[in-house]
Parts: structure tokens; sequence; C-alpha cells
């Protein structure tokens, strides 16, 4: 590629991100002539911004909170998981000028599981999904793609996953935390993607007795790595999946629609995020 293209995560703030390190990993590898660095826009800035994103100099970015909603109002193109979510964590401009926008999240989380836990949606049966917020969305967005037959999100506040829910069709079905115990007896995947647990949050703190030994449990917290979810749930024995790779597959789509490359995601690209994230090598 002859031309120096330029590309950034965005967002407020940007400063902890590891996406300059996924990106960076693959440029290298690649031996392409990019760079992929950090823009902190501040929420003030935000719709200028990316309604006149084609003065800032760059190929493409993605989006992090508090920013999605905004990027995709912004666009003149969004696709289909855009759309529905309402959200874009990934845009760039096209051949004629136009703004154009995707959600990635959800194949960030389908990537993750189909690499760690192959085979894990040959028989997709009922899901639990914990949280009400985006990465939900995303969530839900995906296990409907894979023919999921019940999808049941849990919220502290119920309205917020009742609204999710009315989105999504008669698969999803909102409840309020206290109905927790009960869905967990016939639940075949458990996904938490709340906040809770996550380095310097809260703990999320659920009895996990009424799982079935054969659930796949998941997060999509990542700092720490192995959550006291997981930790609790691969105690008892119930196979497990980290939240680390939703980052990594979400990154491939953008990358390859930047630089012409599709990456993959392999033990030495996760092996650094991990290192930098305080696990060792």
């Amino acid at each position: 590629m002859s031309e120096n293209r330029k590309a950034a995560i965005t967002g407020h703030p940007v400063i902890h991100s590891r996406s300059p390190l996924v990106h960076g990993y693959w440029l290298k590898k690649h031996g392409i002539d990019g760079e992929y660095g950090r823009l902190d826009v501040p929420p003030g800035e935000a719709e200028t911004f990316y309604r006149n994103f084609s003065a800032s100099g760059l190929i493409g970015a993605n989006i992090t909170v508090p920013h999605k909603e905004t990027a995709a109002a912004a666009c003149d193109w969004l696709d289909d998981a855009a759309k529905t979510m309402g959200a874009a964590n990934t845009i760039w401009l096209d051949e004629d000028g136009r703004l154009c926008g995707a959600n990635t999240d959800w194949l960030g989380f389908l990537g993750n599981l189909d690499q760690l836990a192959p085979g894990w949606d040959v028989e997709p049966g009922t899901a639990v999904v914990l949280g009400a917020g985006g990465a939900a969305r995303a969530v839900v967005f995906a296990l409907l793609s894979r023919n999921f037959k019940a999808v049941h999100i849990v919220n502290r506040t119920i309205e917020k996953a009742q609204k999710i829910a009315g989105e999504f069709g008669s698969k999803t079905i909102a409840h309020g935390w206290d109905k927790l115990g009960e869905l967990l007896g016939k639940a075949d995947l458990l996904v938490n993607t709340t906040s809770l647990g996550m380095t310097g949050k809260q703990p999320l703190e659920i009895d996990l007795s009424p799982l079935p030994g054969t659930a796949l449990v998941t997060d999509a917290v990542y700092a720490p790595l192995e959550t006291d979810l997981l930790k609790q749930a691969a105690a008892r024995g119930n196979p497990t999946v980290d939240g680390l790779g939703m980052l990594l597959h979400q990154a491939v789509p953008a990358f390859e629609r930047w630089f012409s490359v599709r990456p993959q995601v392999d033990d030495e690209l996760r092996g650094l995020i991990v290192k930098d994230l305080g696990g060792g090598s």
C-alpha cells in the first residue's frame, strides 16, 4: 500500500484502549504502511466531529463509549447490525466520500466463542444474558443470528431489558434480577455483559448452583481476564470463555475494511494483550 493510511480509536476517554496494540500488531505483521492511534473526542464535540469526519485526516475509526450512537446518527449508510442497534463501532469513508458505519461487536462475540469453544452453537437452545446495555444488545443480536430458541435478558432495571426484548421480537424475554435463579436452571449459555466483576467495579454476586454443568459461561469483561464469575463456573466444571477474544475479533472486519487485509486472531496477539493486562507472558 503506497500511501500512509491512518485510523484511530475515538471516544471519551480512550487513554486505556488496547485497540492501538491490536491494530498495530497487524500493521507490523502484514508490513502495511499505516497508523492506528487514539483520538479523545469530548462529548460536546462528538456530533460535529463525526458529521465532519472527512476533515479528520483519518480513513476510518473505531468508536467506543459514549459515542457509538452519535457516530451512527452521523453516518450516510449503516449495515444491518448498526441499524438494528442504533450504534456503530466502526466507520469509514467510501469512494464517494460518504460516511459508512458498522457494528462488529456481535461478530466479536461470535468469533470468540467459535475459536475457543468450537461447537458451542451446534444445538442452540436457551441463553441467559445479564445486563441491558450496548454489549447486551450486541450479544442478543449475535445469539438470534445463530438461531437460539430463547434469549432471556436479566437486568436490575427491568425496563431496560424490556426495551431490548421489545426490539428483538418474541424469542427475547425480559426479566428482573429476582428471576435469575429460575432461569439459570434451564440455561445452555450464560453471558455476563454488565461491568460487575470488572477491575475497580462491584463484584458480580450470583449463585450458580442451579446452572446445568454442561452450560457454557462467558464474560464480556476481560480485565481481569478470569473474572470471579468464570472462576466460580470453572470450579464447578462448567466450560468457560473469557472476554478478551470479543475485543480481538470485533477488530478483524474493521482492519480489513481500512487496510484491505483480513487479519487473524492468533496466540501471539492474544499473548501481547494478556501481557499488557498484567497477566505475564
